[in-house]
């Protein structure tokens, strides 16, 4: 993973036009990247950012474990959940455990701190955990917003598209999961589509489907027919997002999931929903100890299932107006949130998944940018793990955007530079150049620019830094008619990345069967 990768020259599309979508390809190569193009996930060379010290972390813990034994978290619906609880010593008085100081650290002891998602293309594995940041999709969203400018219902093809331009994003590191719900498809079906898709137009890794846990299962024996049953049950091929029901809550859907993921090895992503001031307290320091107590409860629970299942700390923290109720992103508190749940999530030795590109906003505009820019540039210097949401996400989650995914693939590429840190090789202290140069000349000319300017600075392949008359001259245009256009540019070049016959024809085969196995349901 030290060097680019291109298994598929999808470059070569692109750079057959002319005009405005070869420019938007020159751009893009200069930018580190383009289509095909694909970074290595981060390994992080900047210091994380720490809000609390130790007296708050202690704080924290302490109140977290009060809940846990006093108040104690529901397991609903889930008979085989309260019992495993009970033998391993809780207190179950209904479906309300109760958990004795210590209980559940003793049992996450054996989860995993750092583990390898392993890709169909070997050398697109991730590593989750330690100082790795991997960047995945946008996630959820029933609506798009797409490329004619329409707002509606997201397609199967939408969804295609989407796995398309995550492959094609040089800084997308995943894959991602549920990008678009394809609404078109039924209900009980498209997960097996949804999973389809990942497998054929990326080699990228990938998450599961946690809607029930029948749809968990198939997710489990594609991968097996993928992978092999083996290697499988020995190793991480899916991440899977399971959501706590807060306040202090776990749903039989989410735990059904979870038992499947957590018995055949995969990774579980234990993530409360956190809409502050709703769903937790309106403090940073009443939702983090809300947030600490659901995960320990729910990452604890994969380790009564399988002990060594990897597992992550994860959150989603929003703030909402007091005002309407709508959430909001990119304000101070929810930075306050992932930052002090990041240095809890190390302190019990557990990878870490938080943030992304997020807004509130309905277009790609400045709100959007702002917004997104600073959960963004939290997301990073909190040290996350797994960044779910990194790109596509528009209006609280409900859209997921084609111009919004572009502009934010660029972005990322700025944080894998970020996350770079500062050369101090005997090339980046430069000293040559500045003995070259003395005083009072520049630098423009000397051997160490020459040798550097193709790579020194990140250029975008989005953003207008000509003169006025420049960007008069080209169309006045915005970056989200920029955006446009790259996006339709990739999508024309897109070459699908090989896969072995024999495995396509028999995930086909498996699709068809289950398929034909239910009725259509579409709600």
């Amino acid at each position: 993973m030290d060097e680019i990768n291109q298994p598929a020259d999808t470059t070569a599309g692109s750079r057959r036009g002319r005009g405005e979508r070869g420019a938007a390809a020159r751009r893009a190569s200069r930018a580190g990247g383009g289509p095909g193009l694909s970074l290595p996930y981060i390994s992080r060379r900047i210091a994380v950012y720490d809000v609390l010290d130790e007296e708050g972390l202690q704080i924290i813990e302490h109140n977290a474990d009060t809940i846990l034994e006093e108040i104690g978290i529901e397991f609903r619906d889930d008979a085989e959940a309260l019992e495993l609880w009970r033998q391993a010593g809780a207190d179950v008085k209904g479906e309300r455990v109760h958990f004795p100081k210590g209980l559940c650290r003793a049992l996450l002891k054996t989860a995993p701190q750092v583990f390898t998602q392993h890709a169909r293309n070997p050398a697109r594995s991730v590593q989750i955990g330690g100082n790795a940041t991997v960047f995945a999709p946008v996630y959820g969203p029933p609506f798009v917003r797409d490329l004619d400018g329409n707002r509606r219902y997201a397609t199967i093809e939408d969804f295609r598209n989407f796995v398309k331009l995550a492959y094609m994003a040089p800084s997308m590191h995943h894959s991602g999961g549920t990008l678009c719900e394809p609404v078109d498809v039924p209900v009980n079906k498209r997960h097996l589509d949804m999973v389809y898709s990942h497998i054929k137009y990326s080699d990228k890794p990938f998450m599961g489907s946690v809607t029930a846990p029948e749809r968990a299962e198939d997710s489990v024996a594609m991968c097996k027919i993928l992978f092999g049953d083996d290697f499988v049950e020995n190793n991480t091929v899916m991440l899977n997002l399971i959501n706590a029901n807060s306040p202090m809550v776990f749903d039989e859907t989410m735990l059904g999931a979870a038992k499947v993921y957590a018995r055949h090895n995969q990774a579980c992503v234990l993530s409360p929903f956190i809409l502050s001031g709703a769903m937790s307290p309106v403090t940073v320091a009443g939702t983090l100890t809300q947030i600490l107590a659901e995960v320990l409860a729910g990452a604890a629970f994969t380790q009564l299932i399988r002990p060594g299942a990897p597992v992550l700390f994860g959150t989603f923290a929003a703030s909402i107006s007091m005002q309407s109720g709508a959430p909001t992103f990119g304000t101070p508190e929810p930075s306050l949130v992932s930052y002090g749940a990041a240095q809890l999530a190390r302190r019990l030795g557990l990878p870490f998944r938080t943030g992304g590109s997020l807004c509130a906003s309905k277009v790609p505009d400045a709100q959007a940018a702002h917004e997104s820019a600073n959960t963004l540039n939290t997301t990073l210097l909190a040290g996350t793990n797994f960044v779910l949401h990194a790109a596509g996400w528009l209006e609280g989650g409900l859209v997921s955007s084609y111009e919004k995914f572009m502009i934010d693939q660029d972005q990322l590429g700025m944080m894998q530079k970020m996350a770079a840190g500062i050369d101090l090789s005997e090339e980046g202290q430069a000293m040559d150049a500045i003995r070259e140069v003395g005083p009072g000349a520049h630098y423009l000319g000397c051997a160490h620019t020459q040798a550097h300017f193709q790579t020194a600075f990140y250029r975008s392949a989005l953003a207008d830094n000509n003169s006025f008359e420049q960007w008069e001259i080209e169309g006045e245009k915005r970056i989200e008619q920029r955006a446009n256009a790259l996006c339709r540019s990739w999508l024309d070049s897109y070459e699908a990345p090989p896969l072995d016959p024999a495995i396509d024809e028999a995930l086909l085969a498996f699709i068809a069967r289950r398929k034909e196995s239910m009725p259509d349901a579409f709600t």
